[in-house]
């Protein structure tokens, strides 16, 4: 079981409190990106500014809302109401992202659903986390935020591949092909460009990265060991799940590209997203 306790008050912290002063003090580095943003001609600066002004407003709620439900007497209920709504933002983002395709978000809560019961089963079904709030929304929120990355990617690679390469697909369904045999080698190449990122992110892992989980870990005082058992598990949770919903989207998608008696539906290729 991977160890979950926080270090005592005796142990020696690697780093004090951070307090509100100095989050604004690191907020320099937000003004540097700006100025680079600036000097360049990027046009990025008030991107940049309100992309910084969220993330502090958003992950403050959260933090306010986390200690609120881990401080309940009802936390792992209120635990399970936050991943339902996470779900629902995740599948909603998925839908928002194609607007061309059907039933995107009844897909997502399919895709992601499906990644919560294999990856939190897997983590709380074999004992490798003890079943309690402060575990089961990190690990959720993990699972389900990067699923949304892939799945948004996979997603719109099917719909490119398949496409760019209409009249190649229409040829081998005029062969007697079924869609799935058709659109086999195009689904197959939009998979891998989701999961080689990933793939190769985890083989530099330790060597050019250096995780957040495992970082925070250690900063927090636990065991260098410790933490990179823990980093561990996330890989893997990582890892499954862009396996998982990947392959659930581009399997959907594939469907909702082809009528039930095997003919292509004549798609438009999506212009760039700016």
């Amino acid at each position: 079981m991977v160890p979950t306790k926080a270090p005592s008050k005796n142990d020696r912290l690697p780093v004090r409190g951070i307090g509100w002063g100095d989050v604004a003090i690191s907020a320099i580095l937000v003004l540097v990106a700006v100025a680079i943003s600036k000097r360049r001609h990027l046009g990025l600066e008030a991107s940049l500014l309100w992309a910084a002004f969220r993330a502090v407003v958003q992950l403050t709620a959260v933090g306010l809302l986390a200690k609120a439900v881990f401080d309940s007497n009802f936390s792992l209920t209120w635990a399970w109401c936050w991943i339902v709504f996470m779900l629902l933002i995740a599948s909603e983002t998925l839908r928002r992202r194609g607007p061309e395709l059907s039933g995107l978000f009844k897909l997502g809560l399919c895709a992601f659903g499906l990644s919560c019961l294999l990856v939190l089963g897997v983590l709380f079904g074999l004992g490798v986390f003890e079943l309690e709030a402060l575990t089961l929304v990190p690990i959720a929120g993990l699972l389900i935020g990067n699923g949304l990355a892939t799945s948004v990617l996979v997603m719109r690679r099917v719909y490119g591949e398949i496409s760019d390469h209409q009249d190649e697909i229409e040829a081998r369904l005029a062969l007697g092909q079924t869609s799935s045999e058709a659109s086999a080698p195009f689904i197959r190449q939009a998979l891998r460009t989701a999961l080689v990122p990933q793939i190769e992110t985890t083989k530099a892992v330790g060597l050019v990265v250096l995780p957040g989980a495992m970082t925070g870990l250690i900063l927090a005082g636990v065991d260098p060991l410790d933490a990179v058992r823990v980093q561990i598990a996330v890989m893997f949770v990582v890892l499954g799940t862009a396996a998982t919903t990947s392959t659930v989207i581009a399997l959907g998608v594939r469907n909702r590209l082809f009528t039930k008696d095997q003919r292509l539906v004549r798609i438009v290729r999506p212009a760039a997203s700016k």
